[in-house]
């Protein structure tokens, strides 16, 4: 696979990586039952709304907010490889405030400092694999994370179109 087929792949895959994440993250795709409540709820204390009401933490949806970004920063370093440590942060941070900030302008879910802590940190541990990534494959990277990214992304996709249709078709309650 040349260069730009490698790159042509590589953005094809992250437009359809953004999608799914805004579909997921504002959209609560694909487990949609109503976008909006239209409560705007923000909280700047972390890690407050991460217990239960027993005060056991809530591993799920901190875990989930961080596998969701990993993806963001191995993207990153694909396409911007000459690209510092810092200049591969600061698009993760800047996409994880502008979804908070759209989370709350229309009352989507609810803003929490704790998500900004975790997509973060999802995104930073992604430019950690794809440096342990590139120790171990080197210039065949790219073509390797692509193939893996492919596959990843069909069952991905595969697997939310199928939930999507279980929620709105096969289990979806007759109208009261």
């Amino acid at each position: 696979m040349k260069s730009e087929k490698q790159n042509t792949l590589t953005i094809i895959l992250f437009v359809i990586y953004i999608l799914v994440l805004t579909g997921i993250i504002l959209f609560k795709l694909p487990f949609y039952s109503e976008i909006s409540d239209g409560i705007r709820v923000i909280n700047l204390i972390p890690f407050q709304g991460s217990f239960d009401e027993n005060g056991v933490i809530l591993l799920r949806e901190i875990v989930y907010n961080i596998l969701l970004f990993i993806p963001l920063g191995i993207y990153i370093c694909m396409l911007k490889s000459e690209w510092s440590f810092v200049k591969k942060t600061l698009p993760i941070i800047g996409l994880t405030l502008a979804l908070e900030v759209i989370q709350f302008i229309f009352a989507i879910g609810r803003t929490d400092i704790t998500d900004i802590f975790n997509n973060t940190l999802g995104g930073i541990i992604g430019i950690g694999i794809y440096a342990l990534l590139f120790k171990i494959f080197q210039n065949r990277t790219i073509k390797v994370v692509n193939i893996l990214a492919l596959a990843f992304t069909v069952c991905i996709v595969s697997r939310f179109t199928y939930l999507f249709y279980l929620s709105h078709f096969v289990m979806r309650r007759p109208p009261s």
